[in-house]
């Protein structure tokens, strides 16, 4: 049976379908990507009559992304992603600007684990512009995704994700941590709990393995910042579950639990991107 012809799907038509995807409204995405709505509306017609399938659904007057097309939009944003690392890579080339990263690290990994590693590459390359962001890891593995940032560390997701590519670095013991002075007894008198927030892997590790103990998972306040999340549990609003680099401190001691669980810390890269040779080298670094 002859194999079937790859329809004629344009990379402009990919980029359209995750601006829709990504934007507020149709016209945000319009205005994002510098084309009218109208030009944006045909570009999807057209990339769904060469794809064949319906990519839209309506939603009283708006046009909705079907849950079914998931696929279509993660082959959408690996490809804008990667051709983005091209252009980038011709235009450094071209303007002899060969040194750039743009590095996405959650705040342990900035500040406890790899500082020296960045120091070491800075004081080596001065010449390389390392641009970095601190944020949690799904807004990192977002911007990775999307081609804004080279390199992530971050905590491992719970799944795959297209296009993307990750390499252990370390694994951080998980330990449960009480208001001062409260005893440490089993799991069944632990809780109420001051978490990372839900979309958080940590927060997903977490929950997971005090269900599994038969411990309370009601949580009654949350955090992206593990400092927030100590002064909480100082301030005696819940228990929460730190890495112990950032539940122990000089300011107020909690009361120290068991290690529940583990969690990996992983350098994450787009696969198959053509990436600046600088970029190569701090990931070498980073997992060394």
């Amino acid at each position: 049976m002859p194999r079937r012809s790859l329809p004629d799907i344009s990379i402009r038509q990919l980029e359209y379908l995750v601006a829709v995807a990504d934007a507020p409204s149709w016209a945000a995405a319009a205005g994002e990507i510098g084309v009218s709505p109208s030009a944006l509306s045909q570009g999807l017609a057209e990339l769904e009559r060469r794809v064949g399938i319906q990519l839209f659904e309506s939603v009283g007057r708006r046009r909705k992304l079907r849950a079914t097309v998931t696929p279509v939009l993660d082959h959408a944003r690996h490809v804008v992603a990667l051709t983005r690392d091209v252009v980038s890579w011709a235009d450094r080339l071209r303007l002899a600007d060969t040194g750039r990263v743009s590095l996405g690290m959650i705040d342990v990994a900035a500040v406890v684990h790899f500082p020296d590693v960045l120091r070491g590459f800075r004081s080596e390359h001065s010449d390389v512009d390392l641009r970095l962001t601190v944020a949690p890891s799904r807004s990192l593995l977002d911007d990775l995704q999307r081609g804004t940032l080279d390199l992530v560390v971050c905590v491992e997701p719970p799944q795959p994700m297209t296009g993307i590519e990750f390499v252990p670095l370390l694994i951080e013991p998980m330990i449960v941590y009480g208001p001062p002075g409260v005893p440490i007894d089993g799991p069944a008198s632990w809780g109420p709990w001051v978490l990372f927030p839900e979309a958080s892997h940590s927060r997903r590790l977490v929950i997971d393995r005090l269900r599994e103990l038969g411990a309370s998972t009601e949580v009654a306040a949350e955090s992206h910042q593990p400092d927030v999340l100590r002064e909480m549990v100082l301030l005696g609003l819940g228990w929460t579950v730190l890495p112990r680099s950032q539940g122990e401190s000089e300011r107020g001691e909690l009361a120290v639990g068991e290690q529940i669980l583990e969690r990996q810390l992983v350098v994450a890269r787009r696969a198959g991107a053509v990436t600046d040779p600088a970029v190569d080298e701090l990931a070498r670094r980073l997992t060394r």
